[in-house]
């Protein structure tokens, strides 16, 4: 992957009430190269009957790799978060997305600690954490595939607990997937975040911020998707110039909440990177 590259998350199609295959096909339309997939368990009734494009990780993951093939994509990452503070959870959950991601030619699996349950320490979850992360990384290194830590809960939308938790256990592929919009939203000033980060940073939720949120900032840890790129408070220019200057040679995965906003963003996002 010799530039930055641009990609789309399935979110952006979750009103649509529509199955993945709609989703791949409207990504690929668009202009993007790269797709990036929600993972669940088990089997839910909407993705069933085709009105959400969510992929169950009971399914083949070769199948699903042909089908995203067969719209001339490719996977960045798998979006497959999990509460890291409840290793029952978390760990079987977090294998088997490795797993899936490797099956699927992705290098990343897009994850934060979760919610932290509300009677844990900070201290008793840097524990359990420490011993989830000792469980998954060795996976990770054997499929090499990166965890992506993204910016979403309490501890991970600060940037001194962030990097508290990127150092629990030294690894080369416990890895960045920062949000721009968690970041902002969570009341950090995203561009010292990226800086701070930049040069383990695997892959990258481009969330633009704008509208009714904005009353929001600083009261919350994240929000489930933005408006487009371009179109919020975000400097796309500044985050590329500091990307670029760590060499990142990843995926923008835009996240945001509808169709036509991720057809604006890659408008959007095409000249920023013309001009890089």
């Amino acid at each position: 992957m010799a530039e930055i590259q641009l990609g789309l998350n399935t979110e952006a199609f979750r009103h649509a009430d529509k199955p993945l295959e709609y989703s791949l096909a409207a990504i690929r339309k668009q202009g993007y190269r790269y797709c990036e997939l929600n993972m669940l368990n088990g089997r839910d009734l909407l993705c069933e009957a085709g009105y959400y494009g969510a992929v169950s990780m009971e399914r083949d993951p070769l199948e699903v790799k042909a089908i995203v093939d067969s719209f001339g994509l490719k996977v960045s990452a798998v979006s497959a978060h999990a509460p890291m503070a409840q290793p029952e959870i978390s760990i079987p959950f977090l294998t088997r997305a490795i797993e899936y991601a490797d099956a699927l030619g992705a290098t990343c699996v897009c994850t934060d600690e979760g919610v932290v349950p509300a009677w844990m320490s900070k201290r008793q979850a840097f524990n359990i954490i420490y011993y989830t992360l000792r469980r998954v990384l060795p996976v990770a290194e054997r499929h090499k595939i990166h965890i992506g830590l993204e910016p979403h809960q309490k501890y991970s939308v600060k940037l001194n607990t962030y990097l508290e938790l990127l150092n629990l256990v030294d690894s080369p592929y416990m890895s960045c997937n920062p949000d721009t919009g968690n970041i902002f939203m969570a009341g950090q000033d995203p561009y010292e975040f990226l800086e701070a980060i930049a040069k383990r940073i695997v892959h990258v939720h481009a969330k633009d911020i704008g509208g009714v949120v904005m009353g929001d900032r600083g009261k919350v840890t994240g929000v489930p998707s933005g408006c487009a790129c371009g179109e919020g408070v975000l400097d796309w220019q500044r985050i590329v110039k500091i990307l670029s200057k760590a060499k990142f040679k990843g995926v923008l995965s835009v996240e945001c909440s509808s169709e036509e906003q991720g057809r604006a963003s890659i408008k959007h996002l095409k000249k920023v990177l013309a001009k890089k």
